[in-house]
């Protein structure tokens, strides 16, 4: 299991391609928050359209990448449970974002790499070397800036803080099996089995806790191009990618939503950068290259 005993030699070869998805699915990824906003259905009901909307289009694909190939018993199992935990993830953070900052749903929300960080440091079932111990604290140092920088905890903002940290915590039990999956399944079979299981899920609570799923005034652009952005292009990269790195790698890539969601907030609301921002940025990125050019070296 690549997870549990270190990289497999899949891992071991990631090369641009694979690190550019990953990053490219974490930019697509730091829209969510925003996009979730635009939505006037419940947030629980915007995760289900997130998860149902892509099904045809993930059911012709994966249909297409079987050809040749077979989805053993313990296999869709472990994607089901990993949808279900995905389900309960969007939910979790979907209510956090209602409920407090941009900012802080973002932050909160990824709290799950530090823990995808500590399970890469503990499959390596070695001492980091110099290097990756340095990409690890270069990627600490650069969320903790991003952290003060950004982070706002307040009475008023407490609850949907927690739920975004509880978000980060499902995230990892969504991305841990599916990694292990992606090492005998395709891309598009694991997302399709993961919305099969996660939007049903979705539905039951959103109807739960009363609130609104057909769209209403807003149309059902927003959660259309929540689709289209989250499921299709964020997650497509990033389990795509998931198949080429291990978790310490894939924890560090997703503390560069925080910095592309300050980046976003720069572009779209003229949010201004301080150079401390600026340098959490420069920093995380400089852990990645760092992981990159390590996993090069024979």
């Amino acid at each position: 299991m690549a997870i549990a005993t270190g990289e497999s030699k899949e891992q071991a070869d990631g090369g641009l391609l694979p690190l550019l998805a990953l990053i490219g699915g974490n930019a697509a990824l730091a829209l969510g928050p925003w996009l979730v906003r635009l939505t006037d259905t419940g947030p629980v009901a915007a995760g289900f359209w997130r998860l149902l909307l892509p099904l045809p289009l993930f059911a012709v694909l994966a249909w297409r990448e079987r050809v040749g190939a077979r989805l053993s018993r313990p296999i869709v199992l472990l994607v089901l449970a990993a949808g279900i935990a995905f389900a309960l993830d969007l939910a979790s953070w979907h209510i956090g974002i209602e409920r407090t900052r941009l900012g802080n749903a973002t932050l909160f929300g990824n709290s799950g790499s530090l823990i995808l960080m500590v399970v890469g440091i503990v499959a390596l079932r070695r001492r980091p070397t110099v290097a990756e111990a340095s990409a690890i604290l270069a990627a600490l140092a650069g969320a903790a800036i991003l952290f003060g920088q950004s982070l706002d905890i307040s009475v008023r903002t407490l609850r949907g803080d927690l739920f975004c940290l509880l978000a980060g915590v499902f995230y990892v039990g969504y991305l841990l099996p599916a990694q292990r999956a992606r090492a005998s399944v395709g891309q598009w079979s694991v997302l399709l089995l993961v919305c099969c299981a996660g939007a049903p899920v979705l539905l039951a609570i959103a109807l739960g806790a009363g609130e609104p799923v057909w769209p209403s005034a807003a149309g059902f652009a927003p959660v259309v191009a929540l689709a289209i952005s989250s499921q299709v292009v964020g997650q497509g990269l990033l389990v795509f990618a998931l198949k080429h790195f291990p978790p310490l790698v894939i924890g560090m890539a997703l503390l560069t939503q925080p910095a592309l969601a300050a980046f976003t907030g720069w572009l779209a609301f003229g949010e201004l950068l301080s150079p401390l921002d600026i340098l959490g940025m420069a920093l995380i990125g400089m852990a990645l290259v760092i992981a990159r050019v390590r996993r090069e070296k024979p």
